[in-house]
């Protein structure tokens, strides 16, 4: 591995050194995005849908005890939303935007570095095409000199710089725009699932309210009851 590196480094240029810094660093966030992303439990819902259910079955405690120390990020808009519902004291609408802002805080912390993996897989193509027009532009330079003998061997460390600072920069793009997609569309599914689920949460609690207030001014029974005959 370290004579590959040694080998780049030499017939690439200083363009192959600074892509292989870029390289080291959007590695380094990519681990930690898988680390953070399996820390937090990202994409396990069961256990925060089977509480909304336990929720709606009128379980409330046992409900927001199953996810009140999971560390997922539905499992953690959820467990606020509860609290809000429960403890808060506040009007519905001021606990919506609560739950909102918590979601949003959920998303931003797991979108972080992720634009910084984009810049550098955006980056890096453009950096193998300045490689490739240094190397040549080295190359014209060296057969300019030699005049009518041209020595290939002159030639060479030109073309190895061009070709090795184009294939590094693409090498380097289509891995990490395709981690960095990956990503995108875990956070993505995250967010709908949370919108969703808290959408949900929410109607339903609506839904109960206006339900009891028409009990209140009608004497229609309610589904299920049974009409006195």
């Amino acid at each position: 591995m370290q004579s590959g590196i040694e080998f780049i480094i030499r017939n690439g240029g200083p363009v192959a050194v600074v892509l292989i810094l870029l390289s080291i660093v959007a590695l380094t966030m990519t681990i930690y995005k898988f680390v953070q992303f399996a820390m937090s439990r990202v994409g396990r819902h069961a256990r925060a849908l089977a509480a909304v259910e336990m929720w709606f079955g009128g379980q409330r405690q046992e409900a927001y005890e199953a996810i009140a120390n999971d560390r997922s990020p539905l499992s953690r808009v959820v467990a606020h939303a509860m609290r809000g519902r429960t403890h808060g004291g506040a009007s519905l609408d001021a606990v919506k935007e609560d739950v909102t802002r918590v979601a949003l805080e959920e998303l931003h912390g797991l979108r972080s570095y992720l634009r910084g993996i984009e810049v550098i897989a955006q980056t890096a193509p453009l950096l193998g095409l300045l490689g490739t027009v240094v190397g040549m532009i080295e190359a014209f330079s060296q057969l300019q000199a030699s005049g009518a003998a041209v020595n290939p061997a002159q030639l060479a460390g030109g073309i190895w710089t061009a070709l090795l600072s184009t294939a590094l920069g693409l090498a380097v793009a289509i891995v990490f725009s395709t981690a960095g997609a990956w990503f995108e569309s875990r956070v993505e599914n995250e967010r709908t699932i949370i919108e969703m689920t808290i959408t949900g949460f929410f109607a339903q609690r609506i839904t109960e309210d206006q339900l009891r207030d028409f009990d209140e001014v009608t004497s229609f029974p309610r589904k299920g009851e049974a009409h006195a005959h």
